[in-house]
């Protein structure tokens, strides 16, 4: 146990560790790939004499990235990147472990950013971010802690599209690798985790059935390709809303109802967004919705339901189980939000299945490595995933499995390459 990290972590309570260790346990057992992953770091030690700042969902997954961080040599400090996933227990759980940790379950908003501060005040040499908060907060309120960091890695399309966005105006400091990009995240992590963990969350936060019932997926990127599939496996009625007329396409092909908003406004009884964007869900679309209409996120922020415009049209709000909101209409009808909004499979429920998140989590600590090997040759720029590092992943993924594949011949190979007549 490290005195250091009980010293500087600011967390809810120690004695809930326990606990904590259980449920990282339980997890360990279940990402091989992390696993071989971890043996390679405590060899190569790669970020020896190096401080690695996380802000992830900080669940027993996330938990488990850091520690094989950790083993590769870093002093590693962690913190959530949403006030509604972090699990206390498993907070304290790595502050036992020897990781500095300052988060808590659903601090008030000024809090929650004072803690993502304070994980940068250790003036990280890397960093893993998820959303871009850390990378925000660097580049505009704390510039003087740019100094160190050599660059680092973002999890999510939300974040991905913040960087280049900074990319594109010139304002990047430092190499960001952009994971979600990647082929063994976004395929698996985006469609088969959210696809599942948000059911779980919408299931046993409501205790209602699905089977029957419409759900409106608000969005058809693969985050929502995912969550349309389970929907449709609990033998639901889904509707697909798109900007995208690609997209739009794809949903018809796979077989689903695609309109606009204020068309499945009118007839969902399950609303899932997953757009990145805001404002998916508002005033007019609330306007026509049914009595008893449940409303839940699946993107990073909470403003893809416009809370304001549903908090003008109620009378009262009232938490009627945990983690549901009840807002009375002024008409009578009622609107039910889940977990505020927020993600609803962290902030209601555990997030992506382990076996899942063991290939995006490799993905991050393999990044973090490459990122660290090269940063003066990757320059000041947002840089996807290597593939050799994702094909890596999805061999080792394999393996675990016990599955095996077939090689090309040499033949094969030249045939492949060659422009010439075949």
């Amino acid at each position: 146990m490290s005195s250091l990290a009980i010293q500087n972590s600011i967390i809810t309570d120690l004695k809930l560790a326990p606990e904590g260790h259980l449920k990282i346990d339980w997890v360990e057992a279940h990402m091989p790939v992390l696993n071989r992953i971890r043996k390679q770091f405590e060899a190569e030690q790669p970020f020896k004499g190096l401080k690695v700042t996380i802000s992830l969902h900080l669940e027993a997954k996330t938990a488990y990235l850091a520690k094989v961080i950790q083993a590769g040599g870093a002093e590693v400090t962690i913190t959530g990147s949403n006030p509604l996933s972090t699990q206390d227990d498993v907070c304290a759980a790595l502050v036992e472990d020897g990781i500095t940790v300052y988060a808590k379950y659903n601090p008030e908003p000024e809090e929650y950013k004072a803690l993502l501060i304070k994980a940068l005040e250790t003036k990280p040499d890397l960093i893993i971010d998820d959303g871009g908060d850390l990378v925000t907060i660097l580049h505009s309120e704390r510039q003087d802690l740019l100094e160190n960091v050599r660059g680092g890695a973002e999890e999510t399309t939300t974040g991905i599209l913040r960087l280049k966005a900074m990319d594109k105006e010139g304002q990047l400091k430092f190499p960001m690798v952009a994971v979600n990009d990647a082929y063994c995240k976004y395929l698996f992590d985006n469609r088969y985790g959210t696809g599942q963990s948000v059911w779980d969350g919408i299931n046993r936060t409501t205790n209602l059935v699905v089977a029957g019932k419409t759900v409106v997926v608000v969005g058809y990127g693969w985050c929502g390709k995912g969550v349309a599939m389970r929907a449709k496996g609990l033998g639901a009625n889904v509707v697909v809303t798109e900007v995208d007329a690609i997209k739009a396409v794809e949903a018809v092909m796979d077989g689903f109802q695609v309109m606009p908003m204020l068309e499945a406004a009118k007839i969902g009884d399950f609303f899932v967004t997953v757009t990145g964007n805001r404002d998916v869900i508002r005033g007019e679309h609330y306007d026509v919705m049914k009595d008893g209409a449940i409303l839940s996120n699946a993107g990073h922020f909470d403003v893809e339901v416009n809370k304001p415009d549903l908090e003008e049209r109620s009378v009262s709000v009232r938490t009627v189980r945990k983690n549901i909101e009840e807002y009375q209409l002024k008409d009578g009808r009622k609107m039910y939000l889940l977990a505020e909004g927020r993600l609803v499979n962290l902030a209601a429920g555990d997030g992506h299945p382990a076996e899942i998140m063991d290939m995006t989590f490799a993905l991050q600590a393999l990044s973090l490595k490459y990122v660290n090997d090269r940063y003066k040759e990757i320059g000041k720029t947002v840089v996807n995933v290597p593939y050799e590092l994702d094909e890596q992943v999805a061999r080792f993924k394999l393996e675990s499995l016990g599955v095996n594949i077939d090689t090309l011949s040499a033949e094969q190979r030249a045939y492949l390459d060659s422009w010439q007549e075949h």
